[in-house]
């Protein structure tokens, strides 16, 4: 069995970190080069970094803060925010970042998934999904949750994985910030029904809570912020604990 990946994300806006709830109120959480090599040196599998303002102010991820996260870090980095082309991930990659996450760009131009499959790999893309449910249904939502869809996360899901993605990053708006566990039910369908691993986001309070999404939720990977931003869960006895009921995980 493969090794679960916990993966701490940065949500970047203005330069700084920041966390809120259900993708609103944000806090500032810190420094982000810092924060990233506190994470690496505490044992995290990966990081995600996010500009979370950088598609709807209609600007590009902030390449020179992405060189000098990637600096210190000696584990694999995925950067997202406002990339909507080969020209974009090219200069994230040459910038650090070992992997690109694209979500309202390429469910605008589903062929862009495809374009960068052929030029960068499967294993260097991943196309991150917000959803929340409206009337018992997932229903995909774009810039930063801000615009809702008639897409259906399942459907859209399949989508992605036809057109080469290497992973999906599942983030539940429902439960986003919320600390009351990952949305584990729609993770464990999202698991059933495609072949990529799917990384759980959204709703981390506990350390329980990411035992439940690997067991129940099938998930591959768990994301989580505030968490981990402000040491409420430290990765050490995390992983300890996952280990301690059978789950694998990277001591």
């Amino acid at each position: 069995m493969l090794t679960k990946r916990i993966i701490p994300c940065l949500d970047i806006k203005d330069g700084r970190t920041v966390k809120g709830v259900n993708f609103v109120d944000l806090r500032d959480a810190g420094d982000p080069v810092e924060l990233a090599q506190r994470y690496a040196n505490e044992g995290a599998d990966e990081l995600v970094f996010l500009d979370i303002s950088a598609t709807e102010q209609k600007r590009k991820t902030l390449a020179e803060l992405v060189f000098h996260v990637a600096e210190k870090l000696n584990i694999p980095f995925t950067v997202g925010g406002g990339i909507a082309s080969v020209e974009d991930v090219d200069i994230l990659l040459k910038n650090g970042a070992d992997k690109v996450s694209i979500n309202s760009s390429a469910v605008k131009r589903p062929e862009l998934i495809n374009e960068l499959v052929a030029k960068f790999g499967s294993q260097c893309i991943v196309v991150a999904i917000d959803a929340k449910q409206l009337e018992g249904n997932w229903k995909v939502h774009l810039v930063g949750g801000k615009v809702p869809t008639e897409l259906d996360l399942f459907e859209w899901a399949k989508e992605v994985e036809q057109r080469g993605a290497g992973e999906i990053l599942f983030t539940s708006m429902d439960n986003d910030g919320t600390k009351n566990g990952f949305a584990n039910k729609a993770l464990a369908r999202l698991s059933e029904e495609l072949n990529i691993p799917i990384i759980a986001s959204g709703g981390a309070g506990t350390i329980a809570h990411f035992s439940e999404t690997f067991k129940t939720g099938r998930s591959d990977a768990a994301l989580a912020a505030s968490v981990f931003h402000f040491k409420e869960i430290e990765i050490k006895d995390l992983k300890n604990t996952l280990k301690k009921e059978g789950i694998p995980v990277r001591i």
